[in-house]
């Protein structure tokens, strides 16, 4: 496919070199004469004028058709030298040309070649020394780039691809009106070719990705909108030279990064809740997380569970109430006889006003019934857990009692106070023990950037850690790309949203321990039965040992590698608050 340019005549060419010593305006500033530079190239760091583009397009054009008339293709280009950003490009495609076809390279001296900076990237190109030492080489990674912005930088595939020996495929080429055009004399054989792709090496891409969406997050925090949104067009284009995780995660911070430039956030309330538990129980069948988030926190409930005959526990996050068949179990199996099982779960209203909670309420009752264990069941809609107060709990006298939170506490950050309130509520019901379950993460600062590069790297190893549950798990790609999704919504509030909105304000251990302490609450030591019996279920699950179990001061925390992503802990009333 060929391009059509308009045509640039000589004077204009003239008067553009000349003015490039006069300029003296940064290349982020705006200029709509024809001596602007082009704003997609410059933020990658090459200047070319926006009026010398077609120059530049049309000299690739000619260069292309010089390689594609070789006999021998263009392996004798090849070369190990790097040349980074060419002051004299037109230096560079003359020396390219001679190369290949001297002889017609003299005989087009008429056509004009001006000064122009690179169109393609710093990183993959030959400079004019290396290509006469004739020294060869091959780039193993590569990929392709599209471009959907105003400019079309598109490396579109052609002759000078691929090594052409076919002799019965010649092209003609003639002048008019400063344009080369070409004729194929044999389509049909063209056509029947292979034809590989001009590409672009992926792993440099997948470095320049990642600074591009730092310096686009850099952008938005300085409030320098327009330049951002320059930056957020190339994130597109070098998120798809990726594959697998590392393009999947960029896709979903361009896309919070977009909808923070053109305030779009969605309000939380807005998100349909029911939708939000199917992606759940993807994320929970795909990875680990919250296997190990139930299982480490019913750990800490059963042994302070053990001699009660009576046991209240109340559920911050209900969700399916996918956490409490397994505590069933144990309960039943408790040498003497399963004490009273009482549960109180509280859940945010559904959009569709159907009573979620008691399907969740009927399905546990159904189970604990069939190996008996004695049931009893209370659900509470309510916006946030700043709305309950002890006395709507209903405690009993002689009932022991536990607070389990997973992934639950963060949300209250969002509103004033309302943290305080919940820690105050919970001391009234006097718990004898209290299990927080939080991404081990600081998505919680005041300084936006500092917030978008943590989660940049924290999302980015959640994202490996489920690429690698689907190399080794029977997990559908469904399960994984829902299971994305859930994260997705993440990623979205932590970017995108500000103020109330912004409810996704994860916190570290650290942070959760100088919490709950000063609320009144002294740390419950998991032990180590707890880790072992942890590990021994992660090994059953990840089977491809990314996965890291570790202690923490009585906690436990689970990481991807060397990354701790979640952490539990449980708590109990300090010594003069239970007094």
């Amino acid at each position: 496919m060929k391009r059509e340019h308009p045509e640039t005549p000589s004077t204009a060419e003239e008067e553009g070199g000349g003015s490039s010593s006069k300029c003296t305006k940064s290349m982020w500033d705006d200029d709509d004469g024809d001596g602007g530079m082009d704003e997609l190239l410059a933020v990658l760091g090459y200047k070319v004028k926006s009026s010398d583009m077609p120059d530049v397009a049309q000299k690739m054009e000619q260069l292309e058709m010089a390689m594609g008339n070789t006999e021998d293709g263009i392996s004798h280009l090849s070369s190990d030298t790097v040349h980074y950003n060419p002051s004299d490009i037109s230096g560079w495609l003359q020396s390219m040309l001679s190369e290949i076809t001297p002889e017609q390279t003299n005989s087009s001296s008429s056509i004009i070649i001006n000064n122009h900076a690179p169109l393609l990237s710093d990183q993959h190109r030959f400079s004019p020394s290396s290509i006469a030492s004739g020294s060869s080489s091959t780039n193993p990674f590569h990929q392709i780039f599209e471009d959907n912005s105003e400019y079309d930088l598109r490396l579109i595939p052609g002759i000078a691809a691929y090594n052409n020996n076919n002799n019965n495929n010649k092209r003609s080429k003639h002048h008019d009106g400063g344009r080369v055009q070409v004729s194929n004399q044999s389509v049909n054989s063209a056509a029947a070719a292979p034809r590989p792709l001009v590409l672009v090496d992926s792993q440099e891409a997948g470095v320049r990705l990642v600074h591009t969406l730092m310096a686009c997050a850099e952008a938005v925090h300085n409030d320098n909108l327009k330049l951002a949104d320059t930056f957020l067009k190339q994130i597109g284009l070098l998120a798809v030279s990726q594959a697998g995780a590392m393009r999947r995660v960029a896709t979903y911070f361009a896309e919070a990064l977009a909808r923070r430039i053109y305030k779009i956030c969605p309000h939380p309330s807005s998100i349909d809740s029911s939708y939000s538990d199917v992606l759940l129980m993807h994320f929970y069948e795909t990875c680990p997380y919250l296997k190990f988030a139930h299982f480490t926190a019913n750990q800490a409930i059963l042994e302070a569970f053990a001699g009660a005959d009576r046991v209240h526990l109340i559920d911050f996050s209900i969700k399916q109430g996918l956490q409490w068949p397994p505590l069933i179990r144990y309960l039943a199996l408790r040498p003497g006889g399963p004490p009273a099982f009482r549960l109180t779960a509280i859940g945010p209203p559904q959009l569709d006003n159907t009573d979620a909670l008691q399907q969740v309420g009927w399905k546990l009752a159904q189970f604990a019934k069939t190996i008996g264990v004695e049931f009893q069941y209370r659900g509470f809609v309510c916006e946030s857990l700043a709305d309950l107060n002890a006395t709507m709990l209903d405690i009993k006298a002689g009932e022991t009692v536990a607070v389990n939170s997973v992934f639950e506490l963060h949300r209250l950050l969002a509103r004033p106070s309302a943290m305080e309130k919940v820690m105050n509520t919970i001391r009234e019901v006097k718990p004898r023990i209290v299990t927080v379950v939080e991404q081990e993460a600081n998505h919680n600062g005041p300084v936006f950037l500092d917030r978008f590069n943590e989660a940049l790297y924290y999302y980015s190893a959640m994202f490996d850690s489920l690429e690698g549950c689907g190399l080794t798990q029977s997990s559908s790609q469904q399960d994984v790309l829902m299971s994305e999704m859930y994260l997705g919504r993440q990623i979205c509030n932590v970017v995108a949203c500000e103020g109330g909105e912004r409810v996704e304000r994860h916190e570290s251990l650290v942070q959760w321990r100088g919490r709950m302490e000063s609320a009144g609450f002294d740390p419950v030591h998991l032990g180590s039965n707890a880790f072992k019996q942890a590990s021994m279920l992660l090994a059953l699950f990840a089977g491809s040992g990314g996965y890291r179990v570790e202690e923490n001061g009585g906690c436990l925390m689970l990481g991807w590698h060397t990354r701790p992503l979640i952490a539990t802990s449980a708590w109990r009333l300090a010594s003069a608050t239970a007094n």
